[in-house]
This record gives structure tokens, sequence and C-alpha cells, in this order.
């Protein structure tokens, strides 16, 4: 397949982005592949290098904890990791790179389907790990810059009490205090609310409404939930658990 000398010259301006030279052996084939929306060619699109890139995102996090916090345990490593490779982080790191503008969609496409924007963006910057890996096999044109932006970000994860995963966080806090997990009442808001609120969440223990949240999805919704109930339980919002009135039973 020809990339046309426009397409050719997107391609290099994305890769400088990366910090990567001009006559850095990036398969631009490849790169292109991983900037093509299925909506353009069924066949012929990012899915597998996504597939990919989901394995190097996963494995080069893991080397980073490793040889950042040699003596942190697996568990830590685990929570994260987690975090590290979330939609959340690295659709973040997608729009941080401007991989909308270097998109091939229909139009309206990209926002739109399985899990929105943000899962789309998340996808995309995976497939051009991917494009990366596999025109070199090898993670030459990826660790020198990825690298960094996994210790700094691991940095913010590890001085959060609950790793930001606080539904994990709130259900092993009310299981060991109550032997209970706790529920989670979503409802979708009125079409007028702005997309990030389009999901109102509650969690409850017993007859006790423990926190409350809005997001773009379920997930996220019930994600803000926790955030509230966890600091207002736990001991790292002092003064707040008394406040709950919790009973078992």
């Amino acid at each position: 397949m020809l990339i046309d000398p426009r397409r050719e010259k997107q391609l290099r301006t994305l890769m400088e982005r990366f910090g990567l030279a001009a006559n850095a052996p990036v398969d631009l084939q490849l790169l292109n592949l991983a900037l093509t929306h299925p909506s353009i060619d069924r066949h012929a699109n990012y899915e597998q290098l996504e597939f990919v890139g989901d394995a190097v995102v996963r494995l080069i996090a893991s080397d980073v904890l490793l040889e950042t916090y040699p003596d942190a345990p697996v568990g830590e490593f685990a929570a994260v990791r987690s975090v590290l490779v979330s939609d959340r982080v690295l659709a973040e790191l997608g729009a941080e790179y401007g991989l909308e503008r270097y998109l091939l969609t229909s139009s309206n496409r990209f926002a739109s389907g399985r899990g929105g924007q943000q899962i789309r963006l998340a996808d995309v910057f995976e497939a051009v790990l991917g494009a990366f890996y596999r025109s070199t096999m090898d993670m030459s044109l990826i660790r020198f810059w990825f690298d960094p932006i996994l210790r700094e970000r691991s940095v913010d994860v590890r001085a959060d009490p609950a790793f930001y995963n606080y539904k994990d966080a709130l259900q092993e806090w009310t299981q060991g205090k109550y032997k209970k997990l706790p529920q989670y009442r979503v409802e979708e808001t009125p079409a007028p609310a702005p997309r990030q609120e389009r999901f109102y969440a509650e969690v409850w223990l017993n007859e006790d409404r423990l926190g409350a949240g809005k997001g773009p999805s379920k997930k996220a919704a019930e994600q803000a939930a926790a955030k509230e109930a966890f600091f207002a339980v736990s001991g790292h919002n002092q003064g707040q658990e008394q406040a709950v009135g919790l009973e078992v039973g």
C-alpha cells in the first residue's frame, strides 16, 4: 500500500512529536495502519496493532516499576500498573500527543461507538506503540520517551492511599470492618446533563449511603462515589468515620 506524500509528511510530523528522528526505523505502513479506524477499513485497521500494543504497555510498565521500586511488593506493582495502563491514562497520553488529528476515520465516528472517545483514544495510543514495536521488534523506539512518563505517573499513583482504585479500597475496608460488600446504585442522568456527568452513582452499606458521584460512564460514576465514601470512612480522613453511623446487622 502506497502512502500519499501528504500523509507521509503527517506521519513524520507525528514521529517528531514522540522525539523520534526523521531517519528513525519506523515502518510508515504500520504507523499509518495504527492510525486507521475500522470505519475506514473493516480489515486493515488499528485493531491488531492495538492488541500488540496492549502487551507492550503492560510489559514496559511492569519493567519500569520493578526498576524504580525494587523493594515494593508484587501486590503494589499490580495496583499501580492497573492505573498506568488504564484507558483513562492512555487516553490522556494519546491526547497529549495529538493522535486525534492523525487518525483516519469516517465523519463523526471518533467519539462514537464502544466506550466513546476515551477508549477509542486509548486504543489508538496502544496501536501506535504496537507499530513502533513491530517496526524494530524491540522497544528501542519507545522506552526512551515512555519510561519517564510512567515513572512520573507512578509517583502520583503511589502517593494516593487507594492507588486511585477506590472501589477496591472501599470493598477491602467494608469487608475488613463489617464482612459485607458495598452496593452501588447507578442511574443515567437526564439528557441535558454534561457528558462528563452522564451517570450518577451512590454506594450503600446496610441502610447507609456512604458516598455519591457522577461520571461519563457507569464505571466512572461508581469510582467517583467510592472515592467520596473511601475518604469519608477510612482513617485517611480523620473524624469522618464516626459521622457515617454504620451498624453491623
